[in-house]
């Protein structure tokens, strides 16, 4: 049986798994993030790598963070939230640390290729995921195969510019996508529910410590499925954003399903049902061609650690 670890940098978390060929994950491993980045990062890495050792052989390893990779996916090229990372060969590192060899991938691709081999997008050669959180990231199947562009910097939707002079993105553009249908979009869209009418808002904030700013993407979901105006019409409004661009999106790619992941996607159909409305609605050549699946994702938290494991093995 051919195994492998997978390896999933998070803010937080470095977890790590040993996967097998069918996407099980058989031992984990888990240690925090160090906020200084860089080598402390690096060597925490190798430090789950060789926990999971001791219990398993392995065949190599894959490593996904958020960042640019390079198409040989050997360098992080740019990690805008990891510090002391950019440009940094962490197939050598990480190398001369384990012993084995590594490749490194984007956390939104990886999860992407998890879901694709073993999840949500199973059996289906053409898909789309959209990794909905924080920001949104993406990642494309195409034939059966992941596409990464030629650079290694494919599926960034998140950057895709939806207002002309909208909203002000960390990347440095205006009106980009996430700005508008990602957990923080979902924050403001809730703020602004409530600034326009207080009143109506109580409920919602009760769920937090009373303020605006005390509010959390968690308590607008626990309040949307408890039937809280506000919270289903922050939702509807993400949704509407969420799958007109997933319109436009596949105007491109012309994808058979569009696997929805990430952490506001706890929400379920409360956020899926707006997005399959918009994207019928907003469709270019409505009605004259088949539209996508818009789907939840099944793999959680674990679709990085296991699609990176098995793109460590192919």
């Amino acid at each position: 049986m051919a195994l492998t670890i997978g390896i999933d940098v998070g803010g937080t978390k470095v977890l790590g798994g040993v996967v097998d060929e069918f996407g099980n994950v058989l031992a984990k491993s888990r240690k925090d993030t160090p906020r200084q980045g860089g080598k402390a990062l690096t060597q925490t890495i190798a430090d789950v790598a060789k926990e999971l050792l001791l219990i398993h052989n392995v065949e190599s390893i894959g490593v996904s963070a958020a960042g640019f990779v390079s198409s040989d996916r050997k360098t992080m090229l740019a990690t805008p939230n990891i510090a002391d990372w950019n440009g940094v060969n962490l197939d050598n590192e990480l190398t001369a640390l384990i012993g084995l060899p590594v490749i490194i991938e984007n956390d939104a691709n990886a999860a992407a290729w998890g879901e694709a081999k073993f999840g949500a997008g199973q059996n289906q050669d053409h898909m789309m995921m959209l990794t909905v959180g924080t920001g949104i990231g993406g990642g494309i199947v195409v034939n059966g195969a992941l596409y990464r562009g030629a650079f290694g910097i494919a599926a960034e939707f998140g950057h895709i510019r939806v207002v002309p002079d909208g909203h002000l993105c960390g990347c440095g553009a205006r009106g980009c996508f996430e700005q508008y249908a990602s957990g923080n979009a979902l924050l403001r869209h809730a703020r602004e529910s409530i600034n326009a009418s207080p009143e109506i808002a109580r409920n919602l904030l009760s769920r937090g410590d009373g303020t605006i700013e005390g509010l959390t993407g968690a308590a607008i979901t626990e309040a949307a499925r408890d039937g809280d105006p506000v919270a289903l019409a922050a939702f509807n409004t993400t949704g509407q954003w969420l799958g007109a661009g997933i319109a436009s999106l596949s105007v491109i790619l012309d994808p058979a399903c569009v696997v929805i992941g990430g952490g506001v996607i706890g929400a379920g159909e409360i956020l899926l049902k707006p997005a399959r409305e918009a994207l019928e609605r907003t469709m270019p050549f409505a009605g004259k061609h088949p539209y996508p699946a818009i789907i939840a994702a099944k793999l959680g938290n674990e679709a990085g650690l296991v699609g990176v494991a098995d793109l460590a093995r192919i």
